[in-house]
């Protein structure tokens, strides 16, 4: 397979090879590495998906040794694999490529330190994983330019692979943008949205453009309107101090929701390669329209659930958005006047992450329907992105005996059932993608910025206000405003 083709036109995905490389962790102790990274990784090389000389170095402030190191990301393995029992002999030969390197990412040293033991593994082509605090990225990807490590001898490759958030406003993603580019290329910078890996997501670009009876219906004359919820039953669970410089709003909707809202309703792309997937969604951001300062209290609306303020490390005049929701318009032929309804919070009933097209009616109702008045009861697809993925089709049935009465019922596809073997995690696509050159899952430059304009002028508003916080219960649907802000538009949300 030729580098940087499109995954979804290979049917071998998930059996191209991964060239020989070594990773580069920094933030290696944290906790997005112990439940996510060092896991997935593993499980590749469970699945023979790694070459054996693949390695591994982590730094973190911490002093440790490499095998201390090794025992810590043992347990963490043991711990949060989410599938497939712990295997001691393929641990040893993992753990044997598993490297440390203790320092601050703003000493200069440190990064000497990283070229020698980077070197010492053998490898040539290294991926470069940012998985500290925001505020260290610029500092980092400034140590890596200054001591040459993205400098790669012909033939091999740098990349960097930068996670979530990408600046807290537009103003800030440009200017880390100008930074990273300063040292790595467009091309070689990965910005991940772990979204964009989800089998289901991904499943979207296939039910749309591979199937001939959807793609006809995915417009302004069939769909009355489109709910992306991200629904979480946690509060911030010891993650108070950074949640409350983000909110709800930041984290989820602008890093993850409006990219999942752009593949659900960009234009098929003229073939199916990177640059051209790509450019389809930030067309799509780019057509969504801007609120004017005087549109943002109709359309959008902040939550804070009861006891926020009470969470370690929360400030107790907290003016933090647990809950987010908008209402999102496109300004293109194919959506014109279909409202796009986005949410997301914590301490909500469950946790749930979904979305929801809602069809218009049937243009005449000429049957009753069981339990209520047909217009109550409208098709829906649903795509669910977690817990469980899958898709389902609601639509009207005749109910047996005499008489034609209706009732919903639900065609269901679930992944776990459908194809009898394991979906690989977000983490392990995107890693994989990264390795082998393939930025298709990957949120561009123009991307980012693109999501970070949608939001610009709800952040403006909700800095400039008080809001009268906390204004939901733990265990409920959101703030009651969240409701009225979509029946002002003749909807309402879908809660169960």
């Amino acid at each position: 397979m030729t580098e940087g083709r499109n995954p979804f036109a290979d049917p071998l995905r998930f059996e191209r090879r991964v060239p020989e490389c070594a990773i580069v962790i920094f933030g290696a102790a944290g906790d997005l590495a112990k439940r996510k990274l060092l896991p997935a990784l593993y499980r590749l090389a469970y699945d023979r998906r790694l070459p054996a000389s693949f390695a591994i170095v982590g730094n973190s402030r911490t002093p440790m040794t490499d095998d201390d190191y090794r025992a810590r990301m043992r347990e963490a393995v043991k711990q949060f694999s989410e599938d497939g029992d712990f295997d001691e002999e393929l641990w040893k030969r993992f753990a044997a490529n598993l490297h440390y390197v203790a320092g601050d990412v703003k000493d200069p040293q440190l990064y000497q330190a990283l070229r020698e033991k980077v070197n010492a593994t053998g490898q040539a082509n290294i991926l470069f994983y940012l998985s500290t605090q925001p505020s260290y990225y610029e500092v980092i990807v400034d140590g890596i330019g200054h001591s040459h490590l993205a400098a790669a001898p012909e033939g091999a490759w740098r990349r960097l692979i930068v996670e979530k958030p990408f600046g807290h406003d537009l103003q800030s993603a440009k200017e880390l943008n100008s930074r990273v580019h300063a040292v790595f290329r467009e091309e070689d910078t990965y910005r991940i949205d772990h979204y964009l890996g989800k089998e289901t997501v991904q499943n979207i670009l296939a039910l749309r453009f591979g199937n001939g009876i959807f793609e006809p219906l995915w417009n302004r004359r069939y769909i009355n309107h489109v709910q992306i919820t991200a629904a979480e039953s946690i509060g911030v669970e010891g993650r108070g101090s950074y949640y409350q410089e983000a909110g709800a709003l930041r984290d989820m909707i602008q890093n993850h929701l409006l990219q999942v809202m752009a593949t659900v309703a960009m234009e098929p792309s003229a073939v199916f390669e990177p640059d051209a997937v790509r450019d389809e969604r930030a067309k799509l951001l780019r057509s969504i329209k801007i609120m004017r300062p005087e549109e943002v209290d109709l359309y959008a609306v902040a939550g804070q659930y009861k006891g926020f303020r009470q969470e370690p490390g929360v400030n107790p005049d907290a003016q933090t958005d647990t809950y987010a929701a908008g209402t999102f318009f496109v300004d293109n032929w194919r959506w014109a006047g279909v409202p796009f309804f986005i949410r997301s919070g914590k301490k909500l009933p469950k946790r749930v992450t979904d979305i929801a097209i809602q069809f218009n009616q049937a243009p005449l109702a000429l049957f009753g329907a069981g339990g209520g008045d047909q217009k109550a009861r409208p098709n829906l697809l649903i795509l669910r992105i977690q817990p469980e993925e899958g898709i389902s089709l609601l639509f009207l049935s005749k109910e047996p005996g005499s008489g034609m009465r209706l009732r919903p019922v639900s065609m269901d596809f679930n992944y776990g059932t459908s194809f009898g073997e394991r979906s690989p995690s977000a983490y392990e696509t995107l890693l994989v993608d990264a390795m082998v050159g393939d930025p298709t899952l990957y949120t561009r430059q123009d991307m980012v910025e693109a999501s970070w304009a949608v939001i610009e002028p709800i952040l403006e508003n909700w800095s400039s206000r008080r809001f009268d916080f906390p204004n939901y219960d733990a265990g409920t649907w959101g703030p009651a405003e969240a409701d009225a802000m979509i029946a002002k538009l003749g909807r309402q949300w879908r809660n169960s």
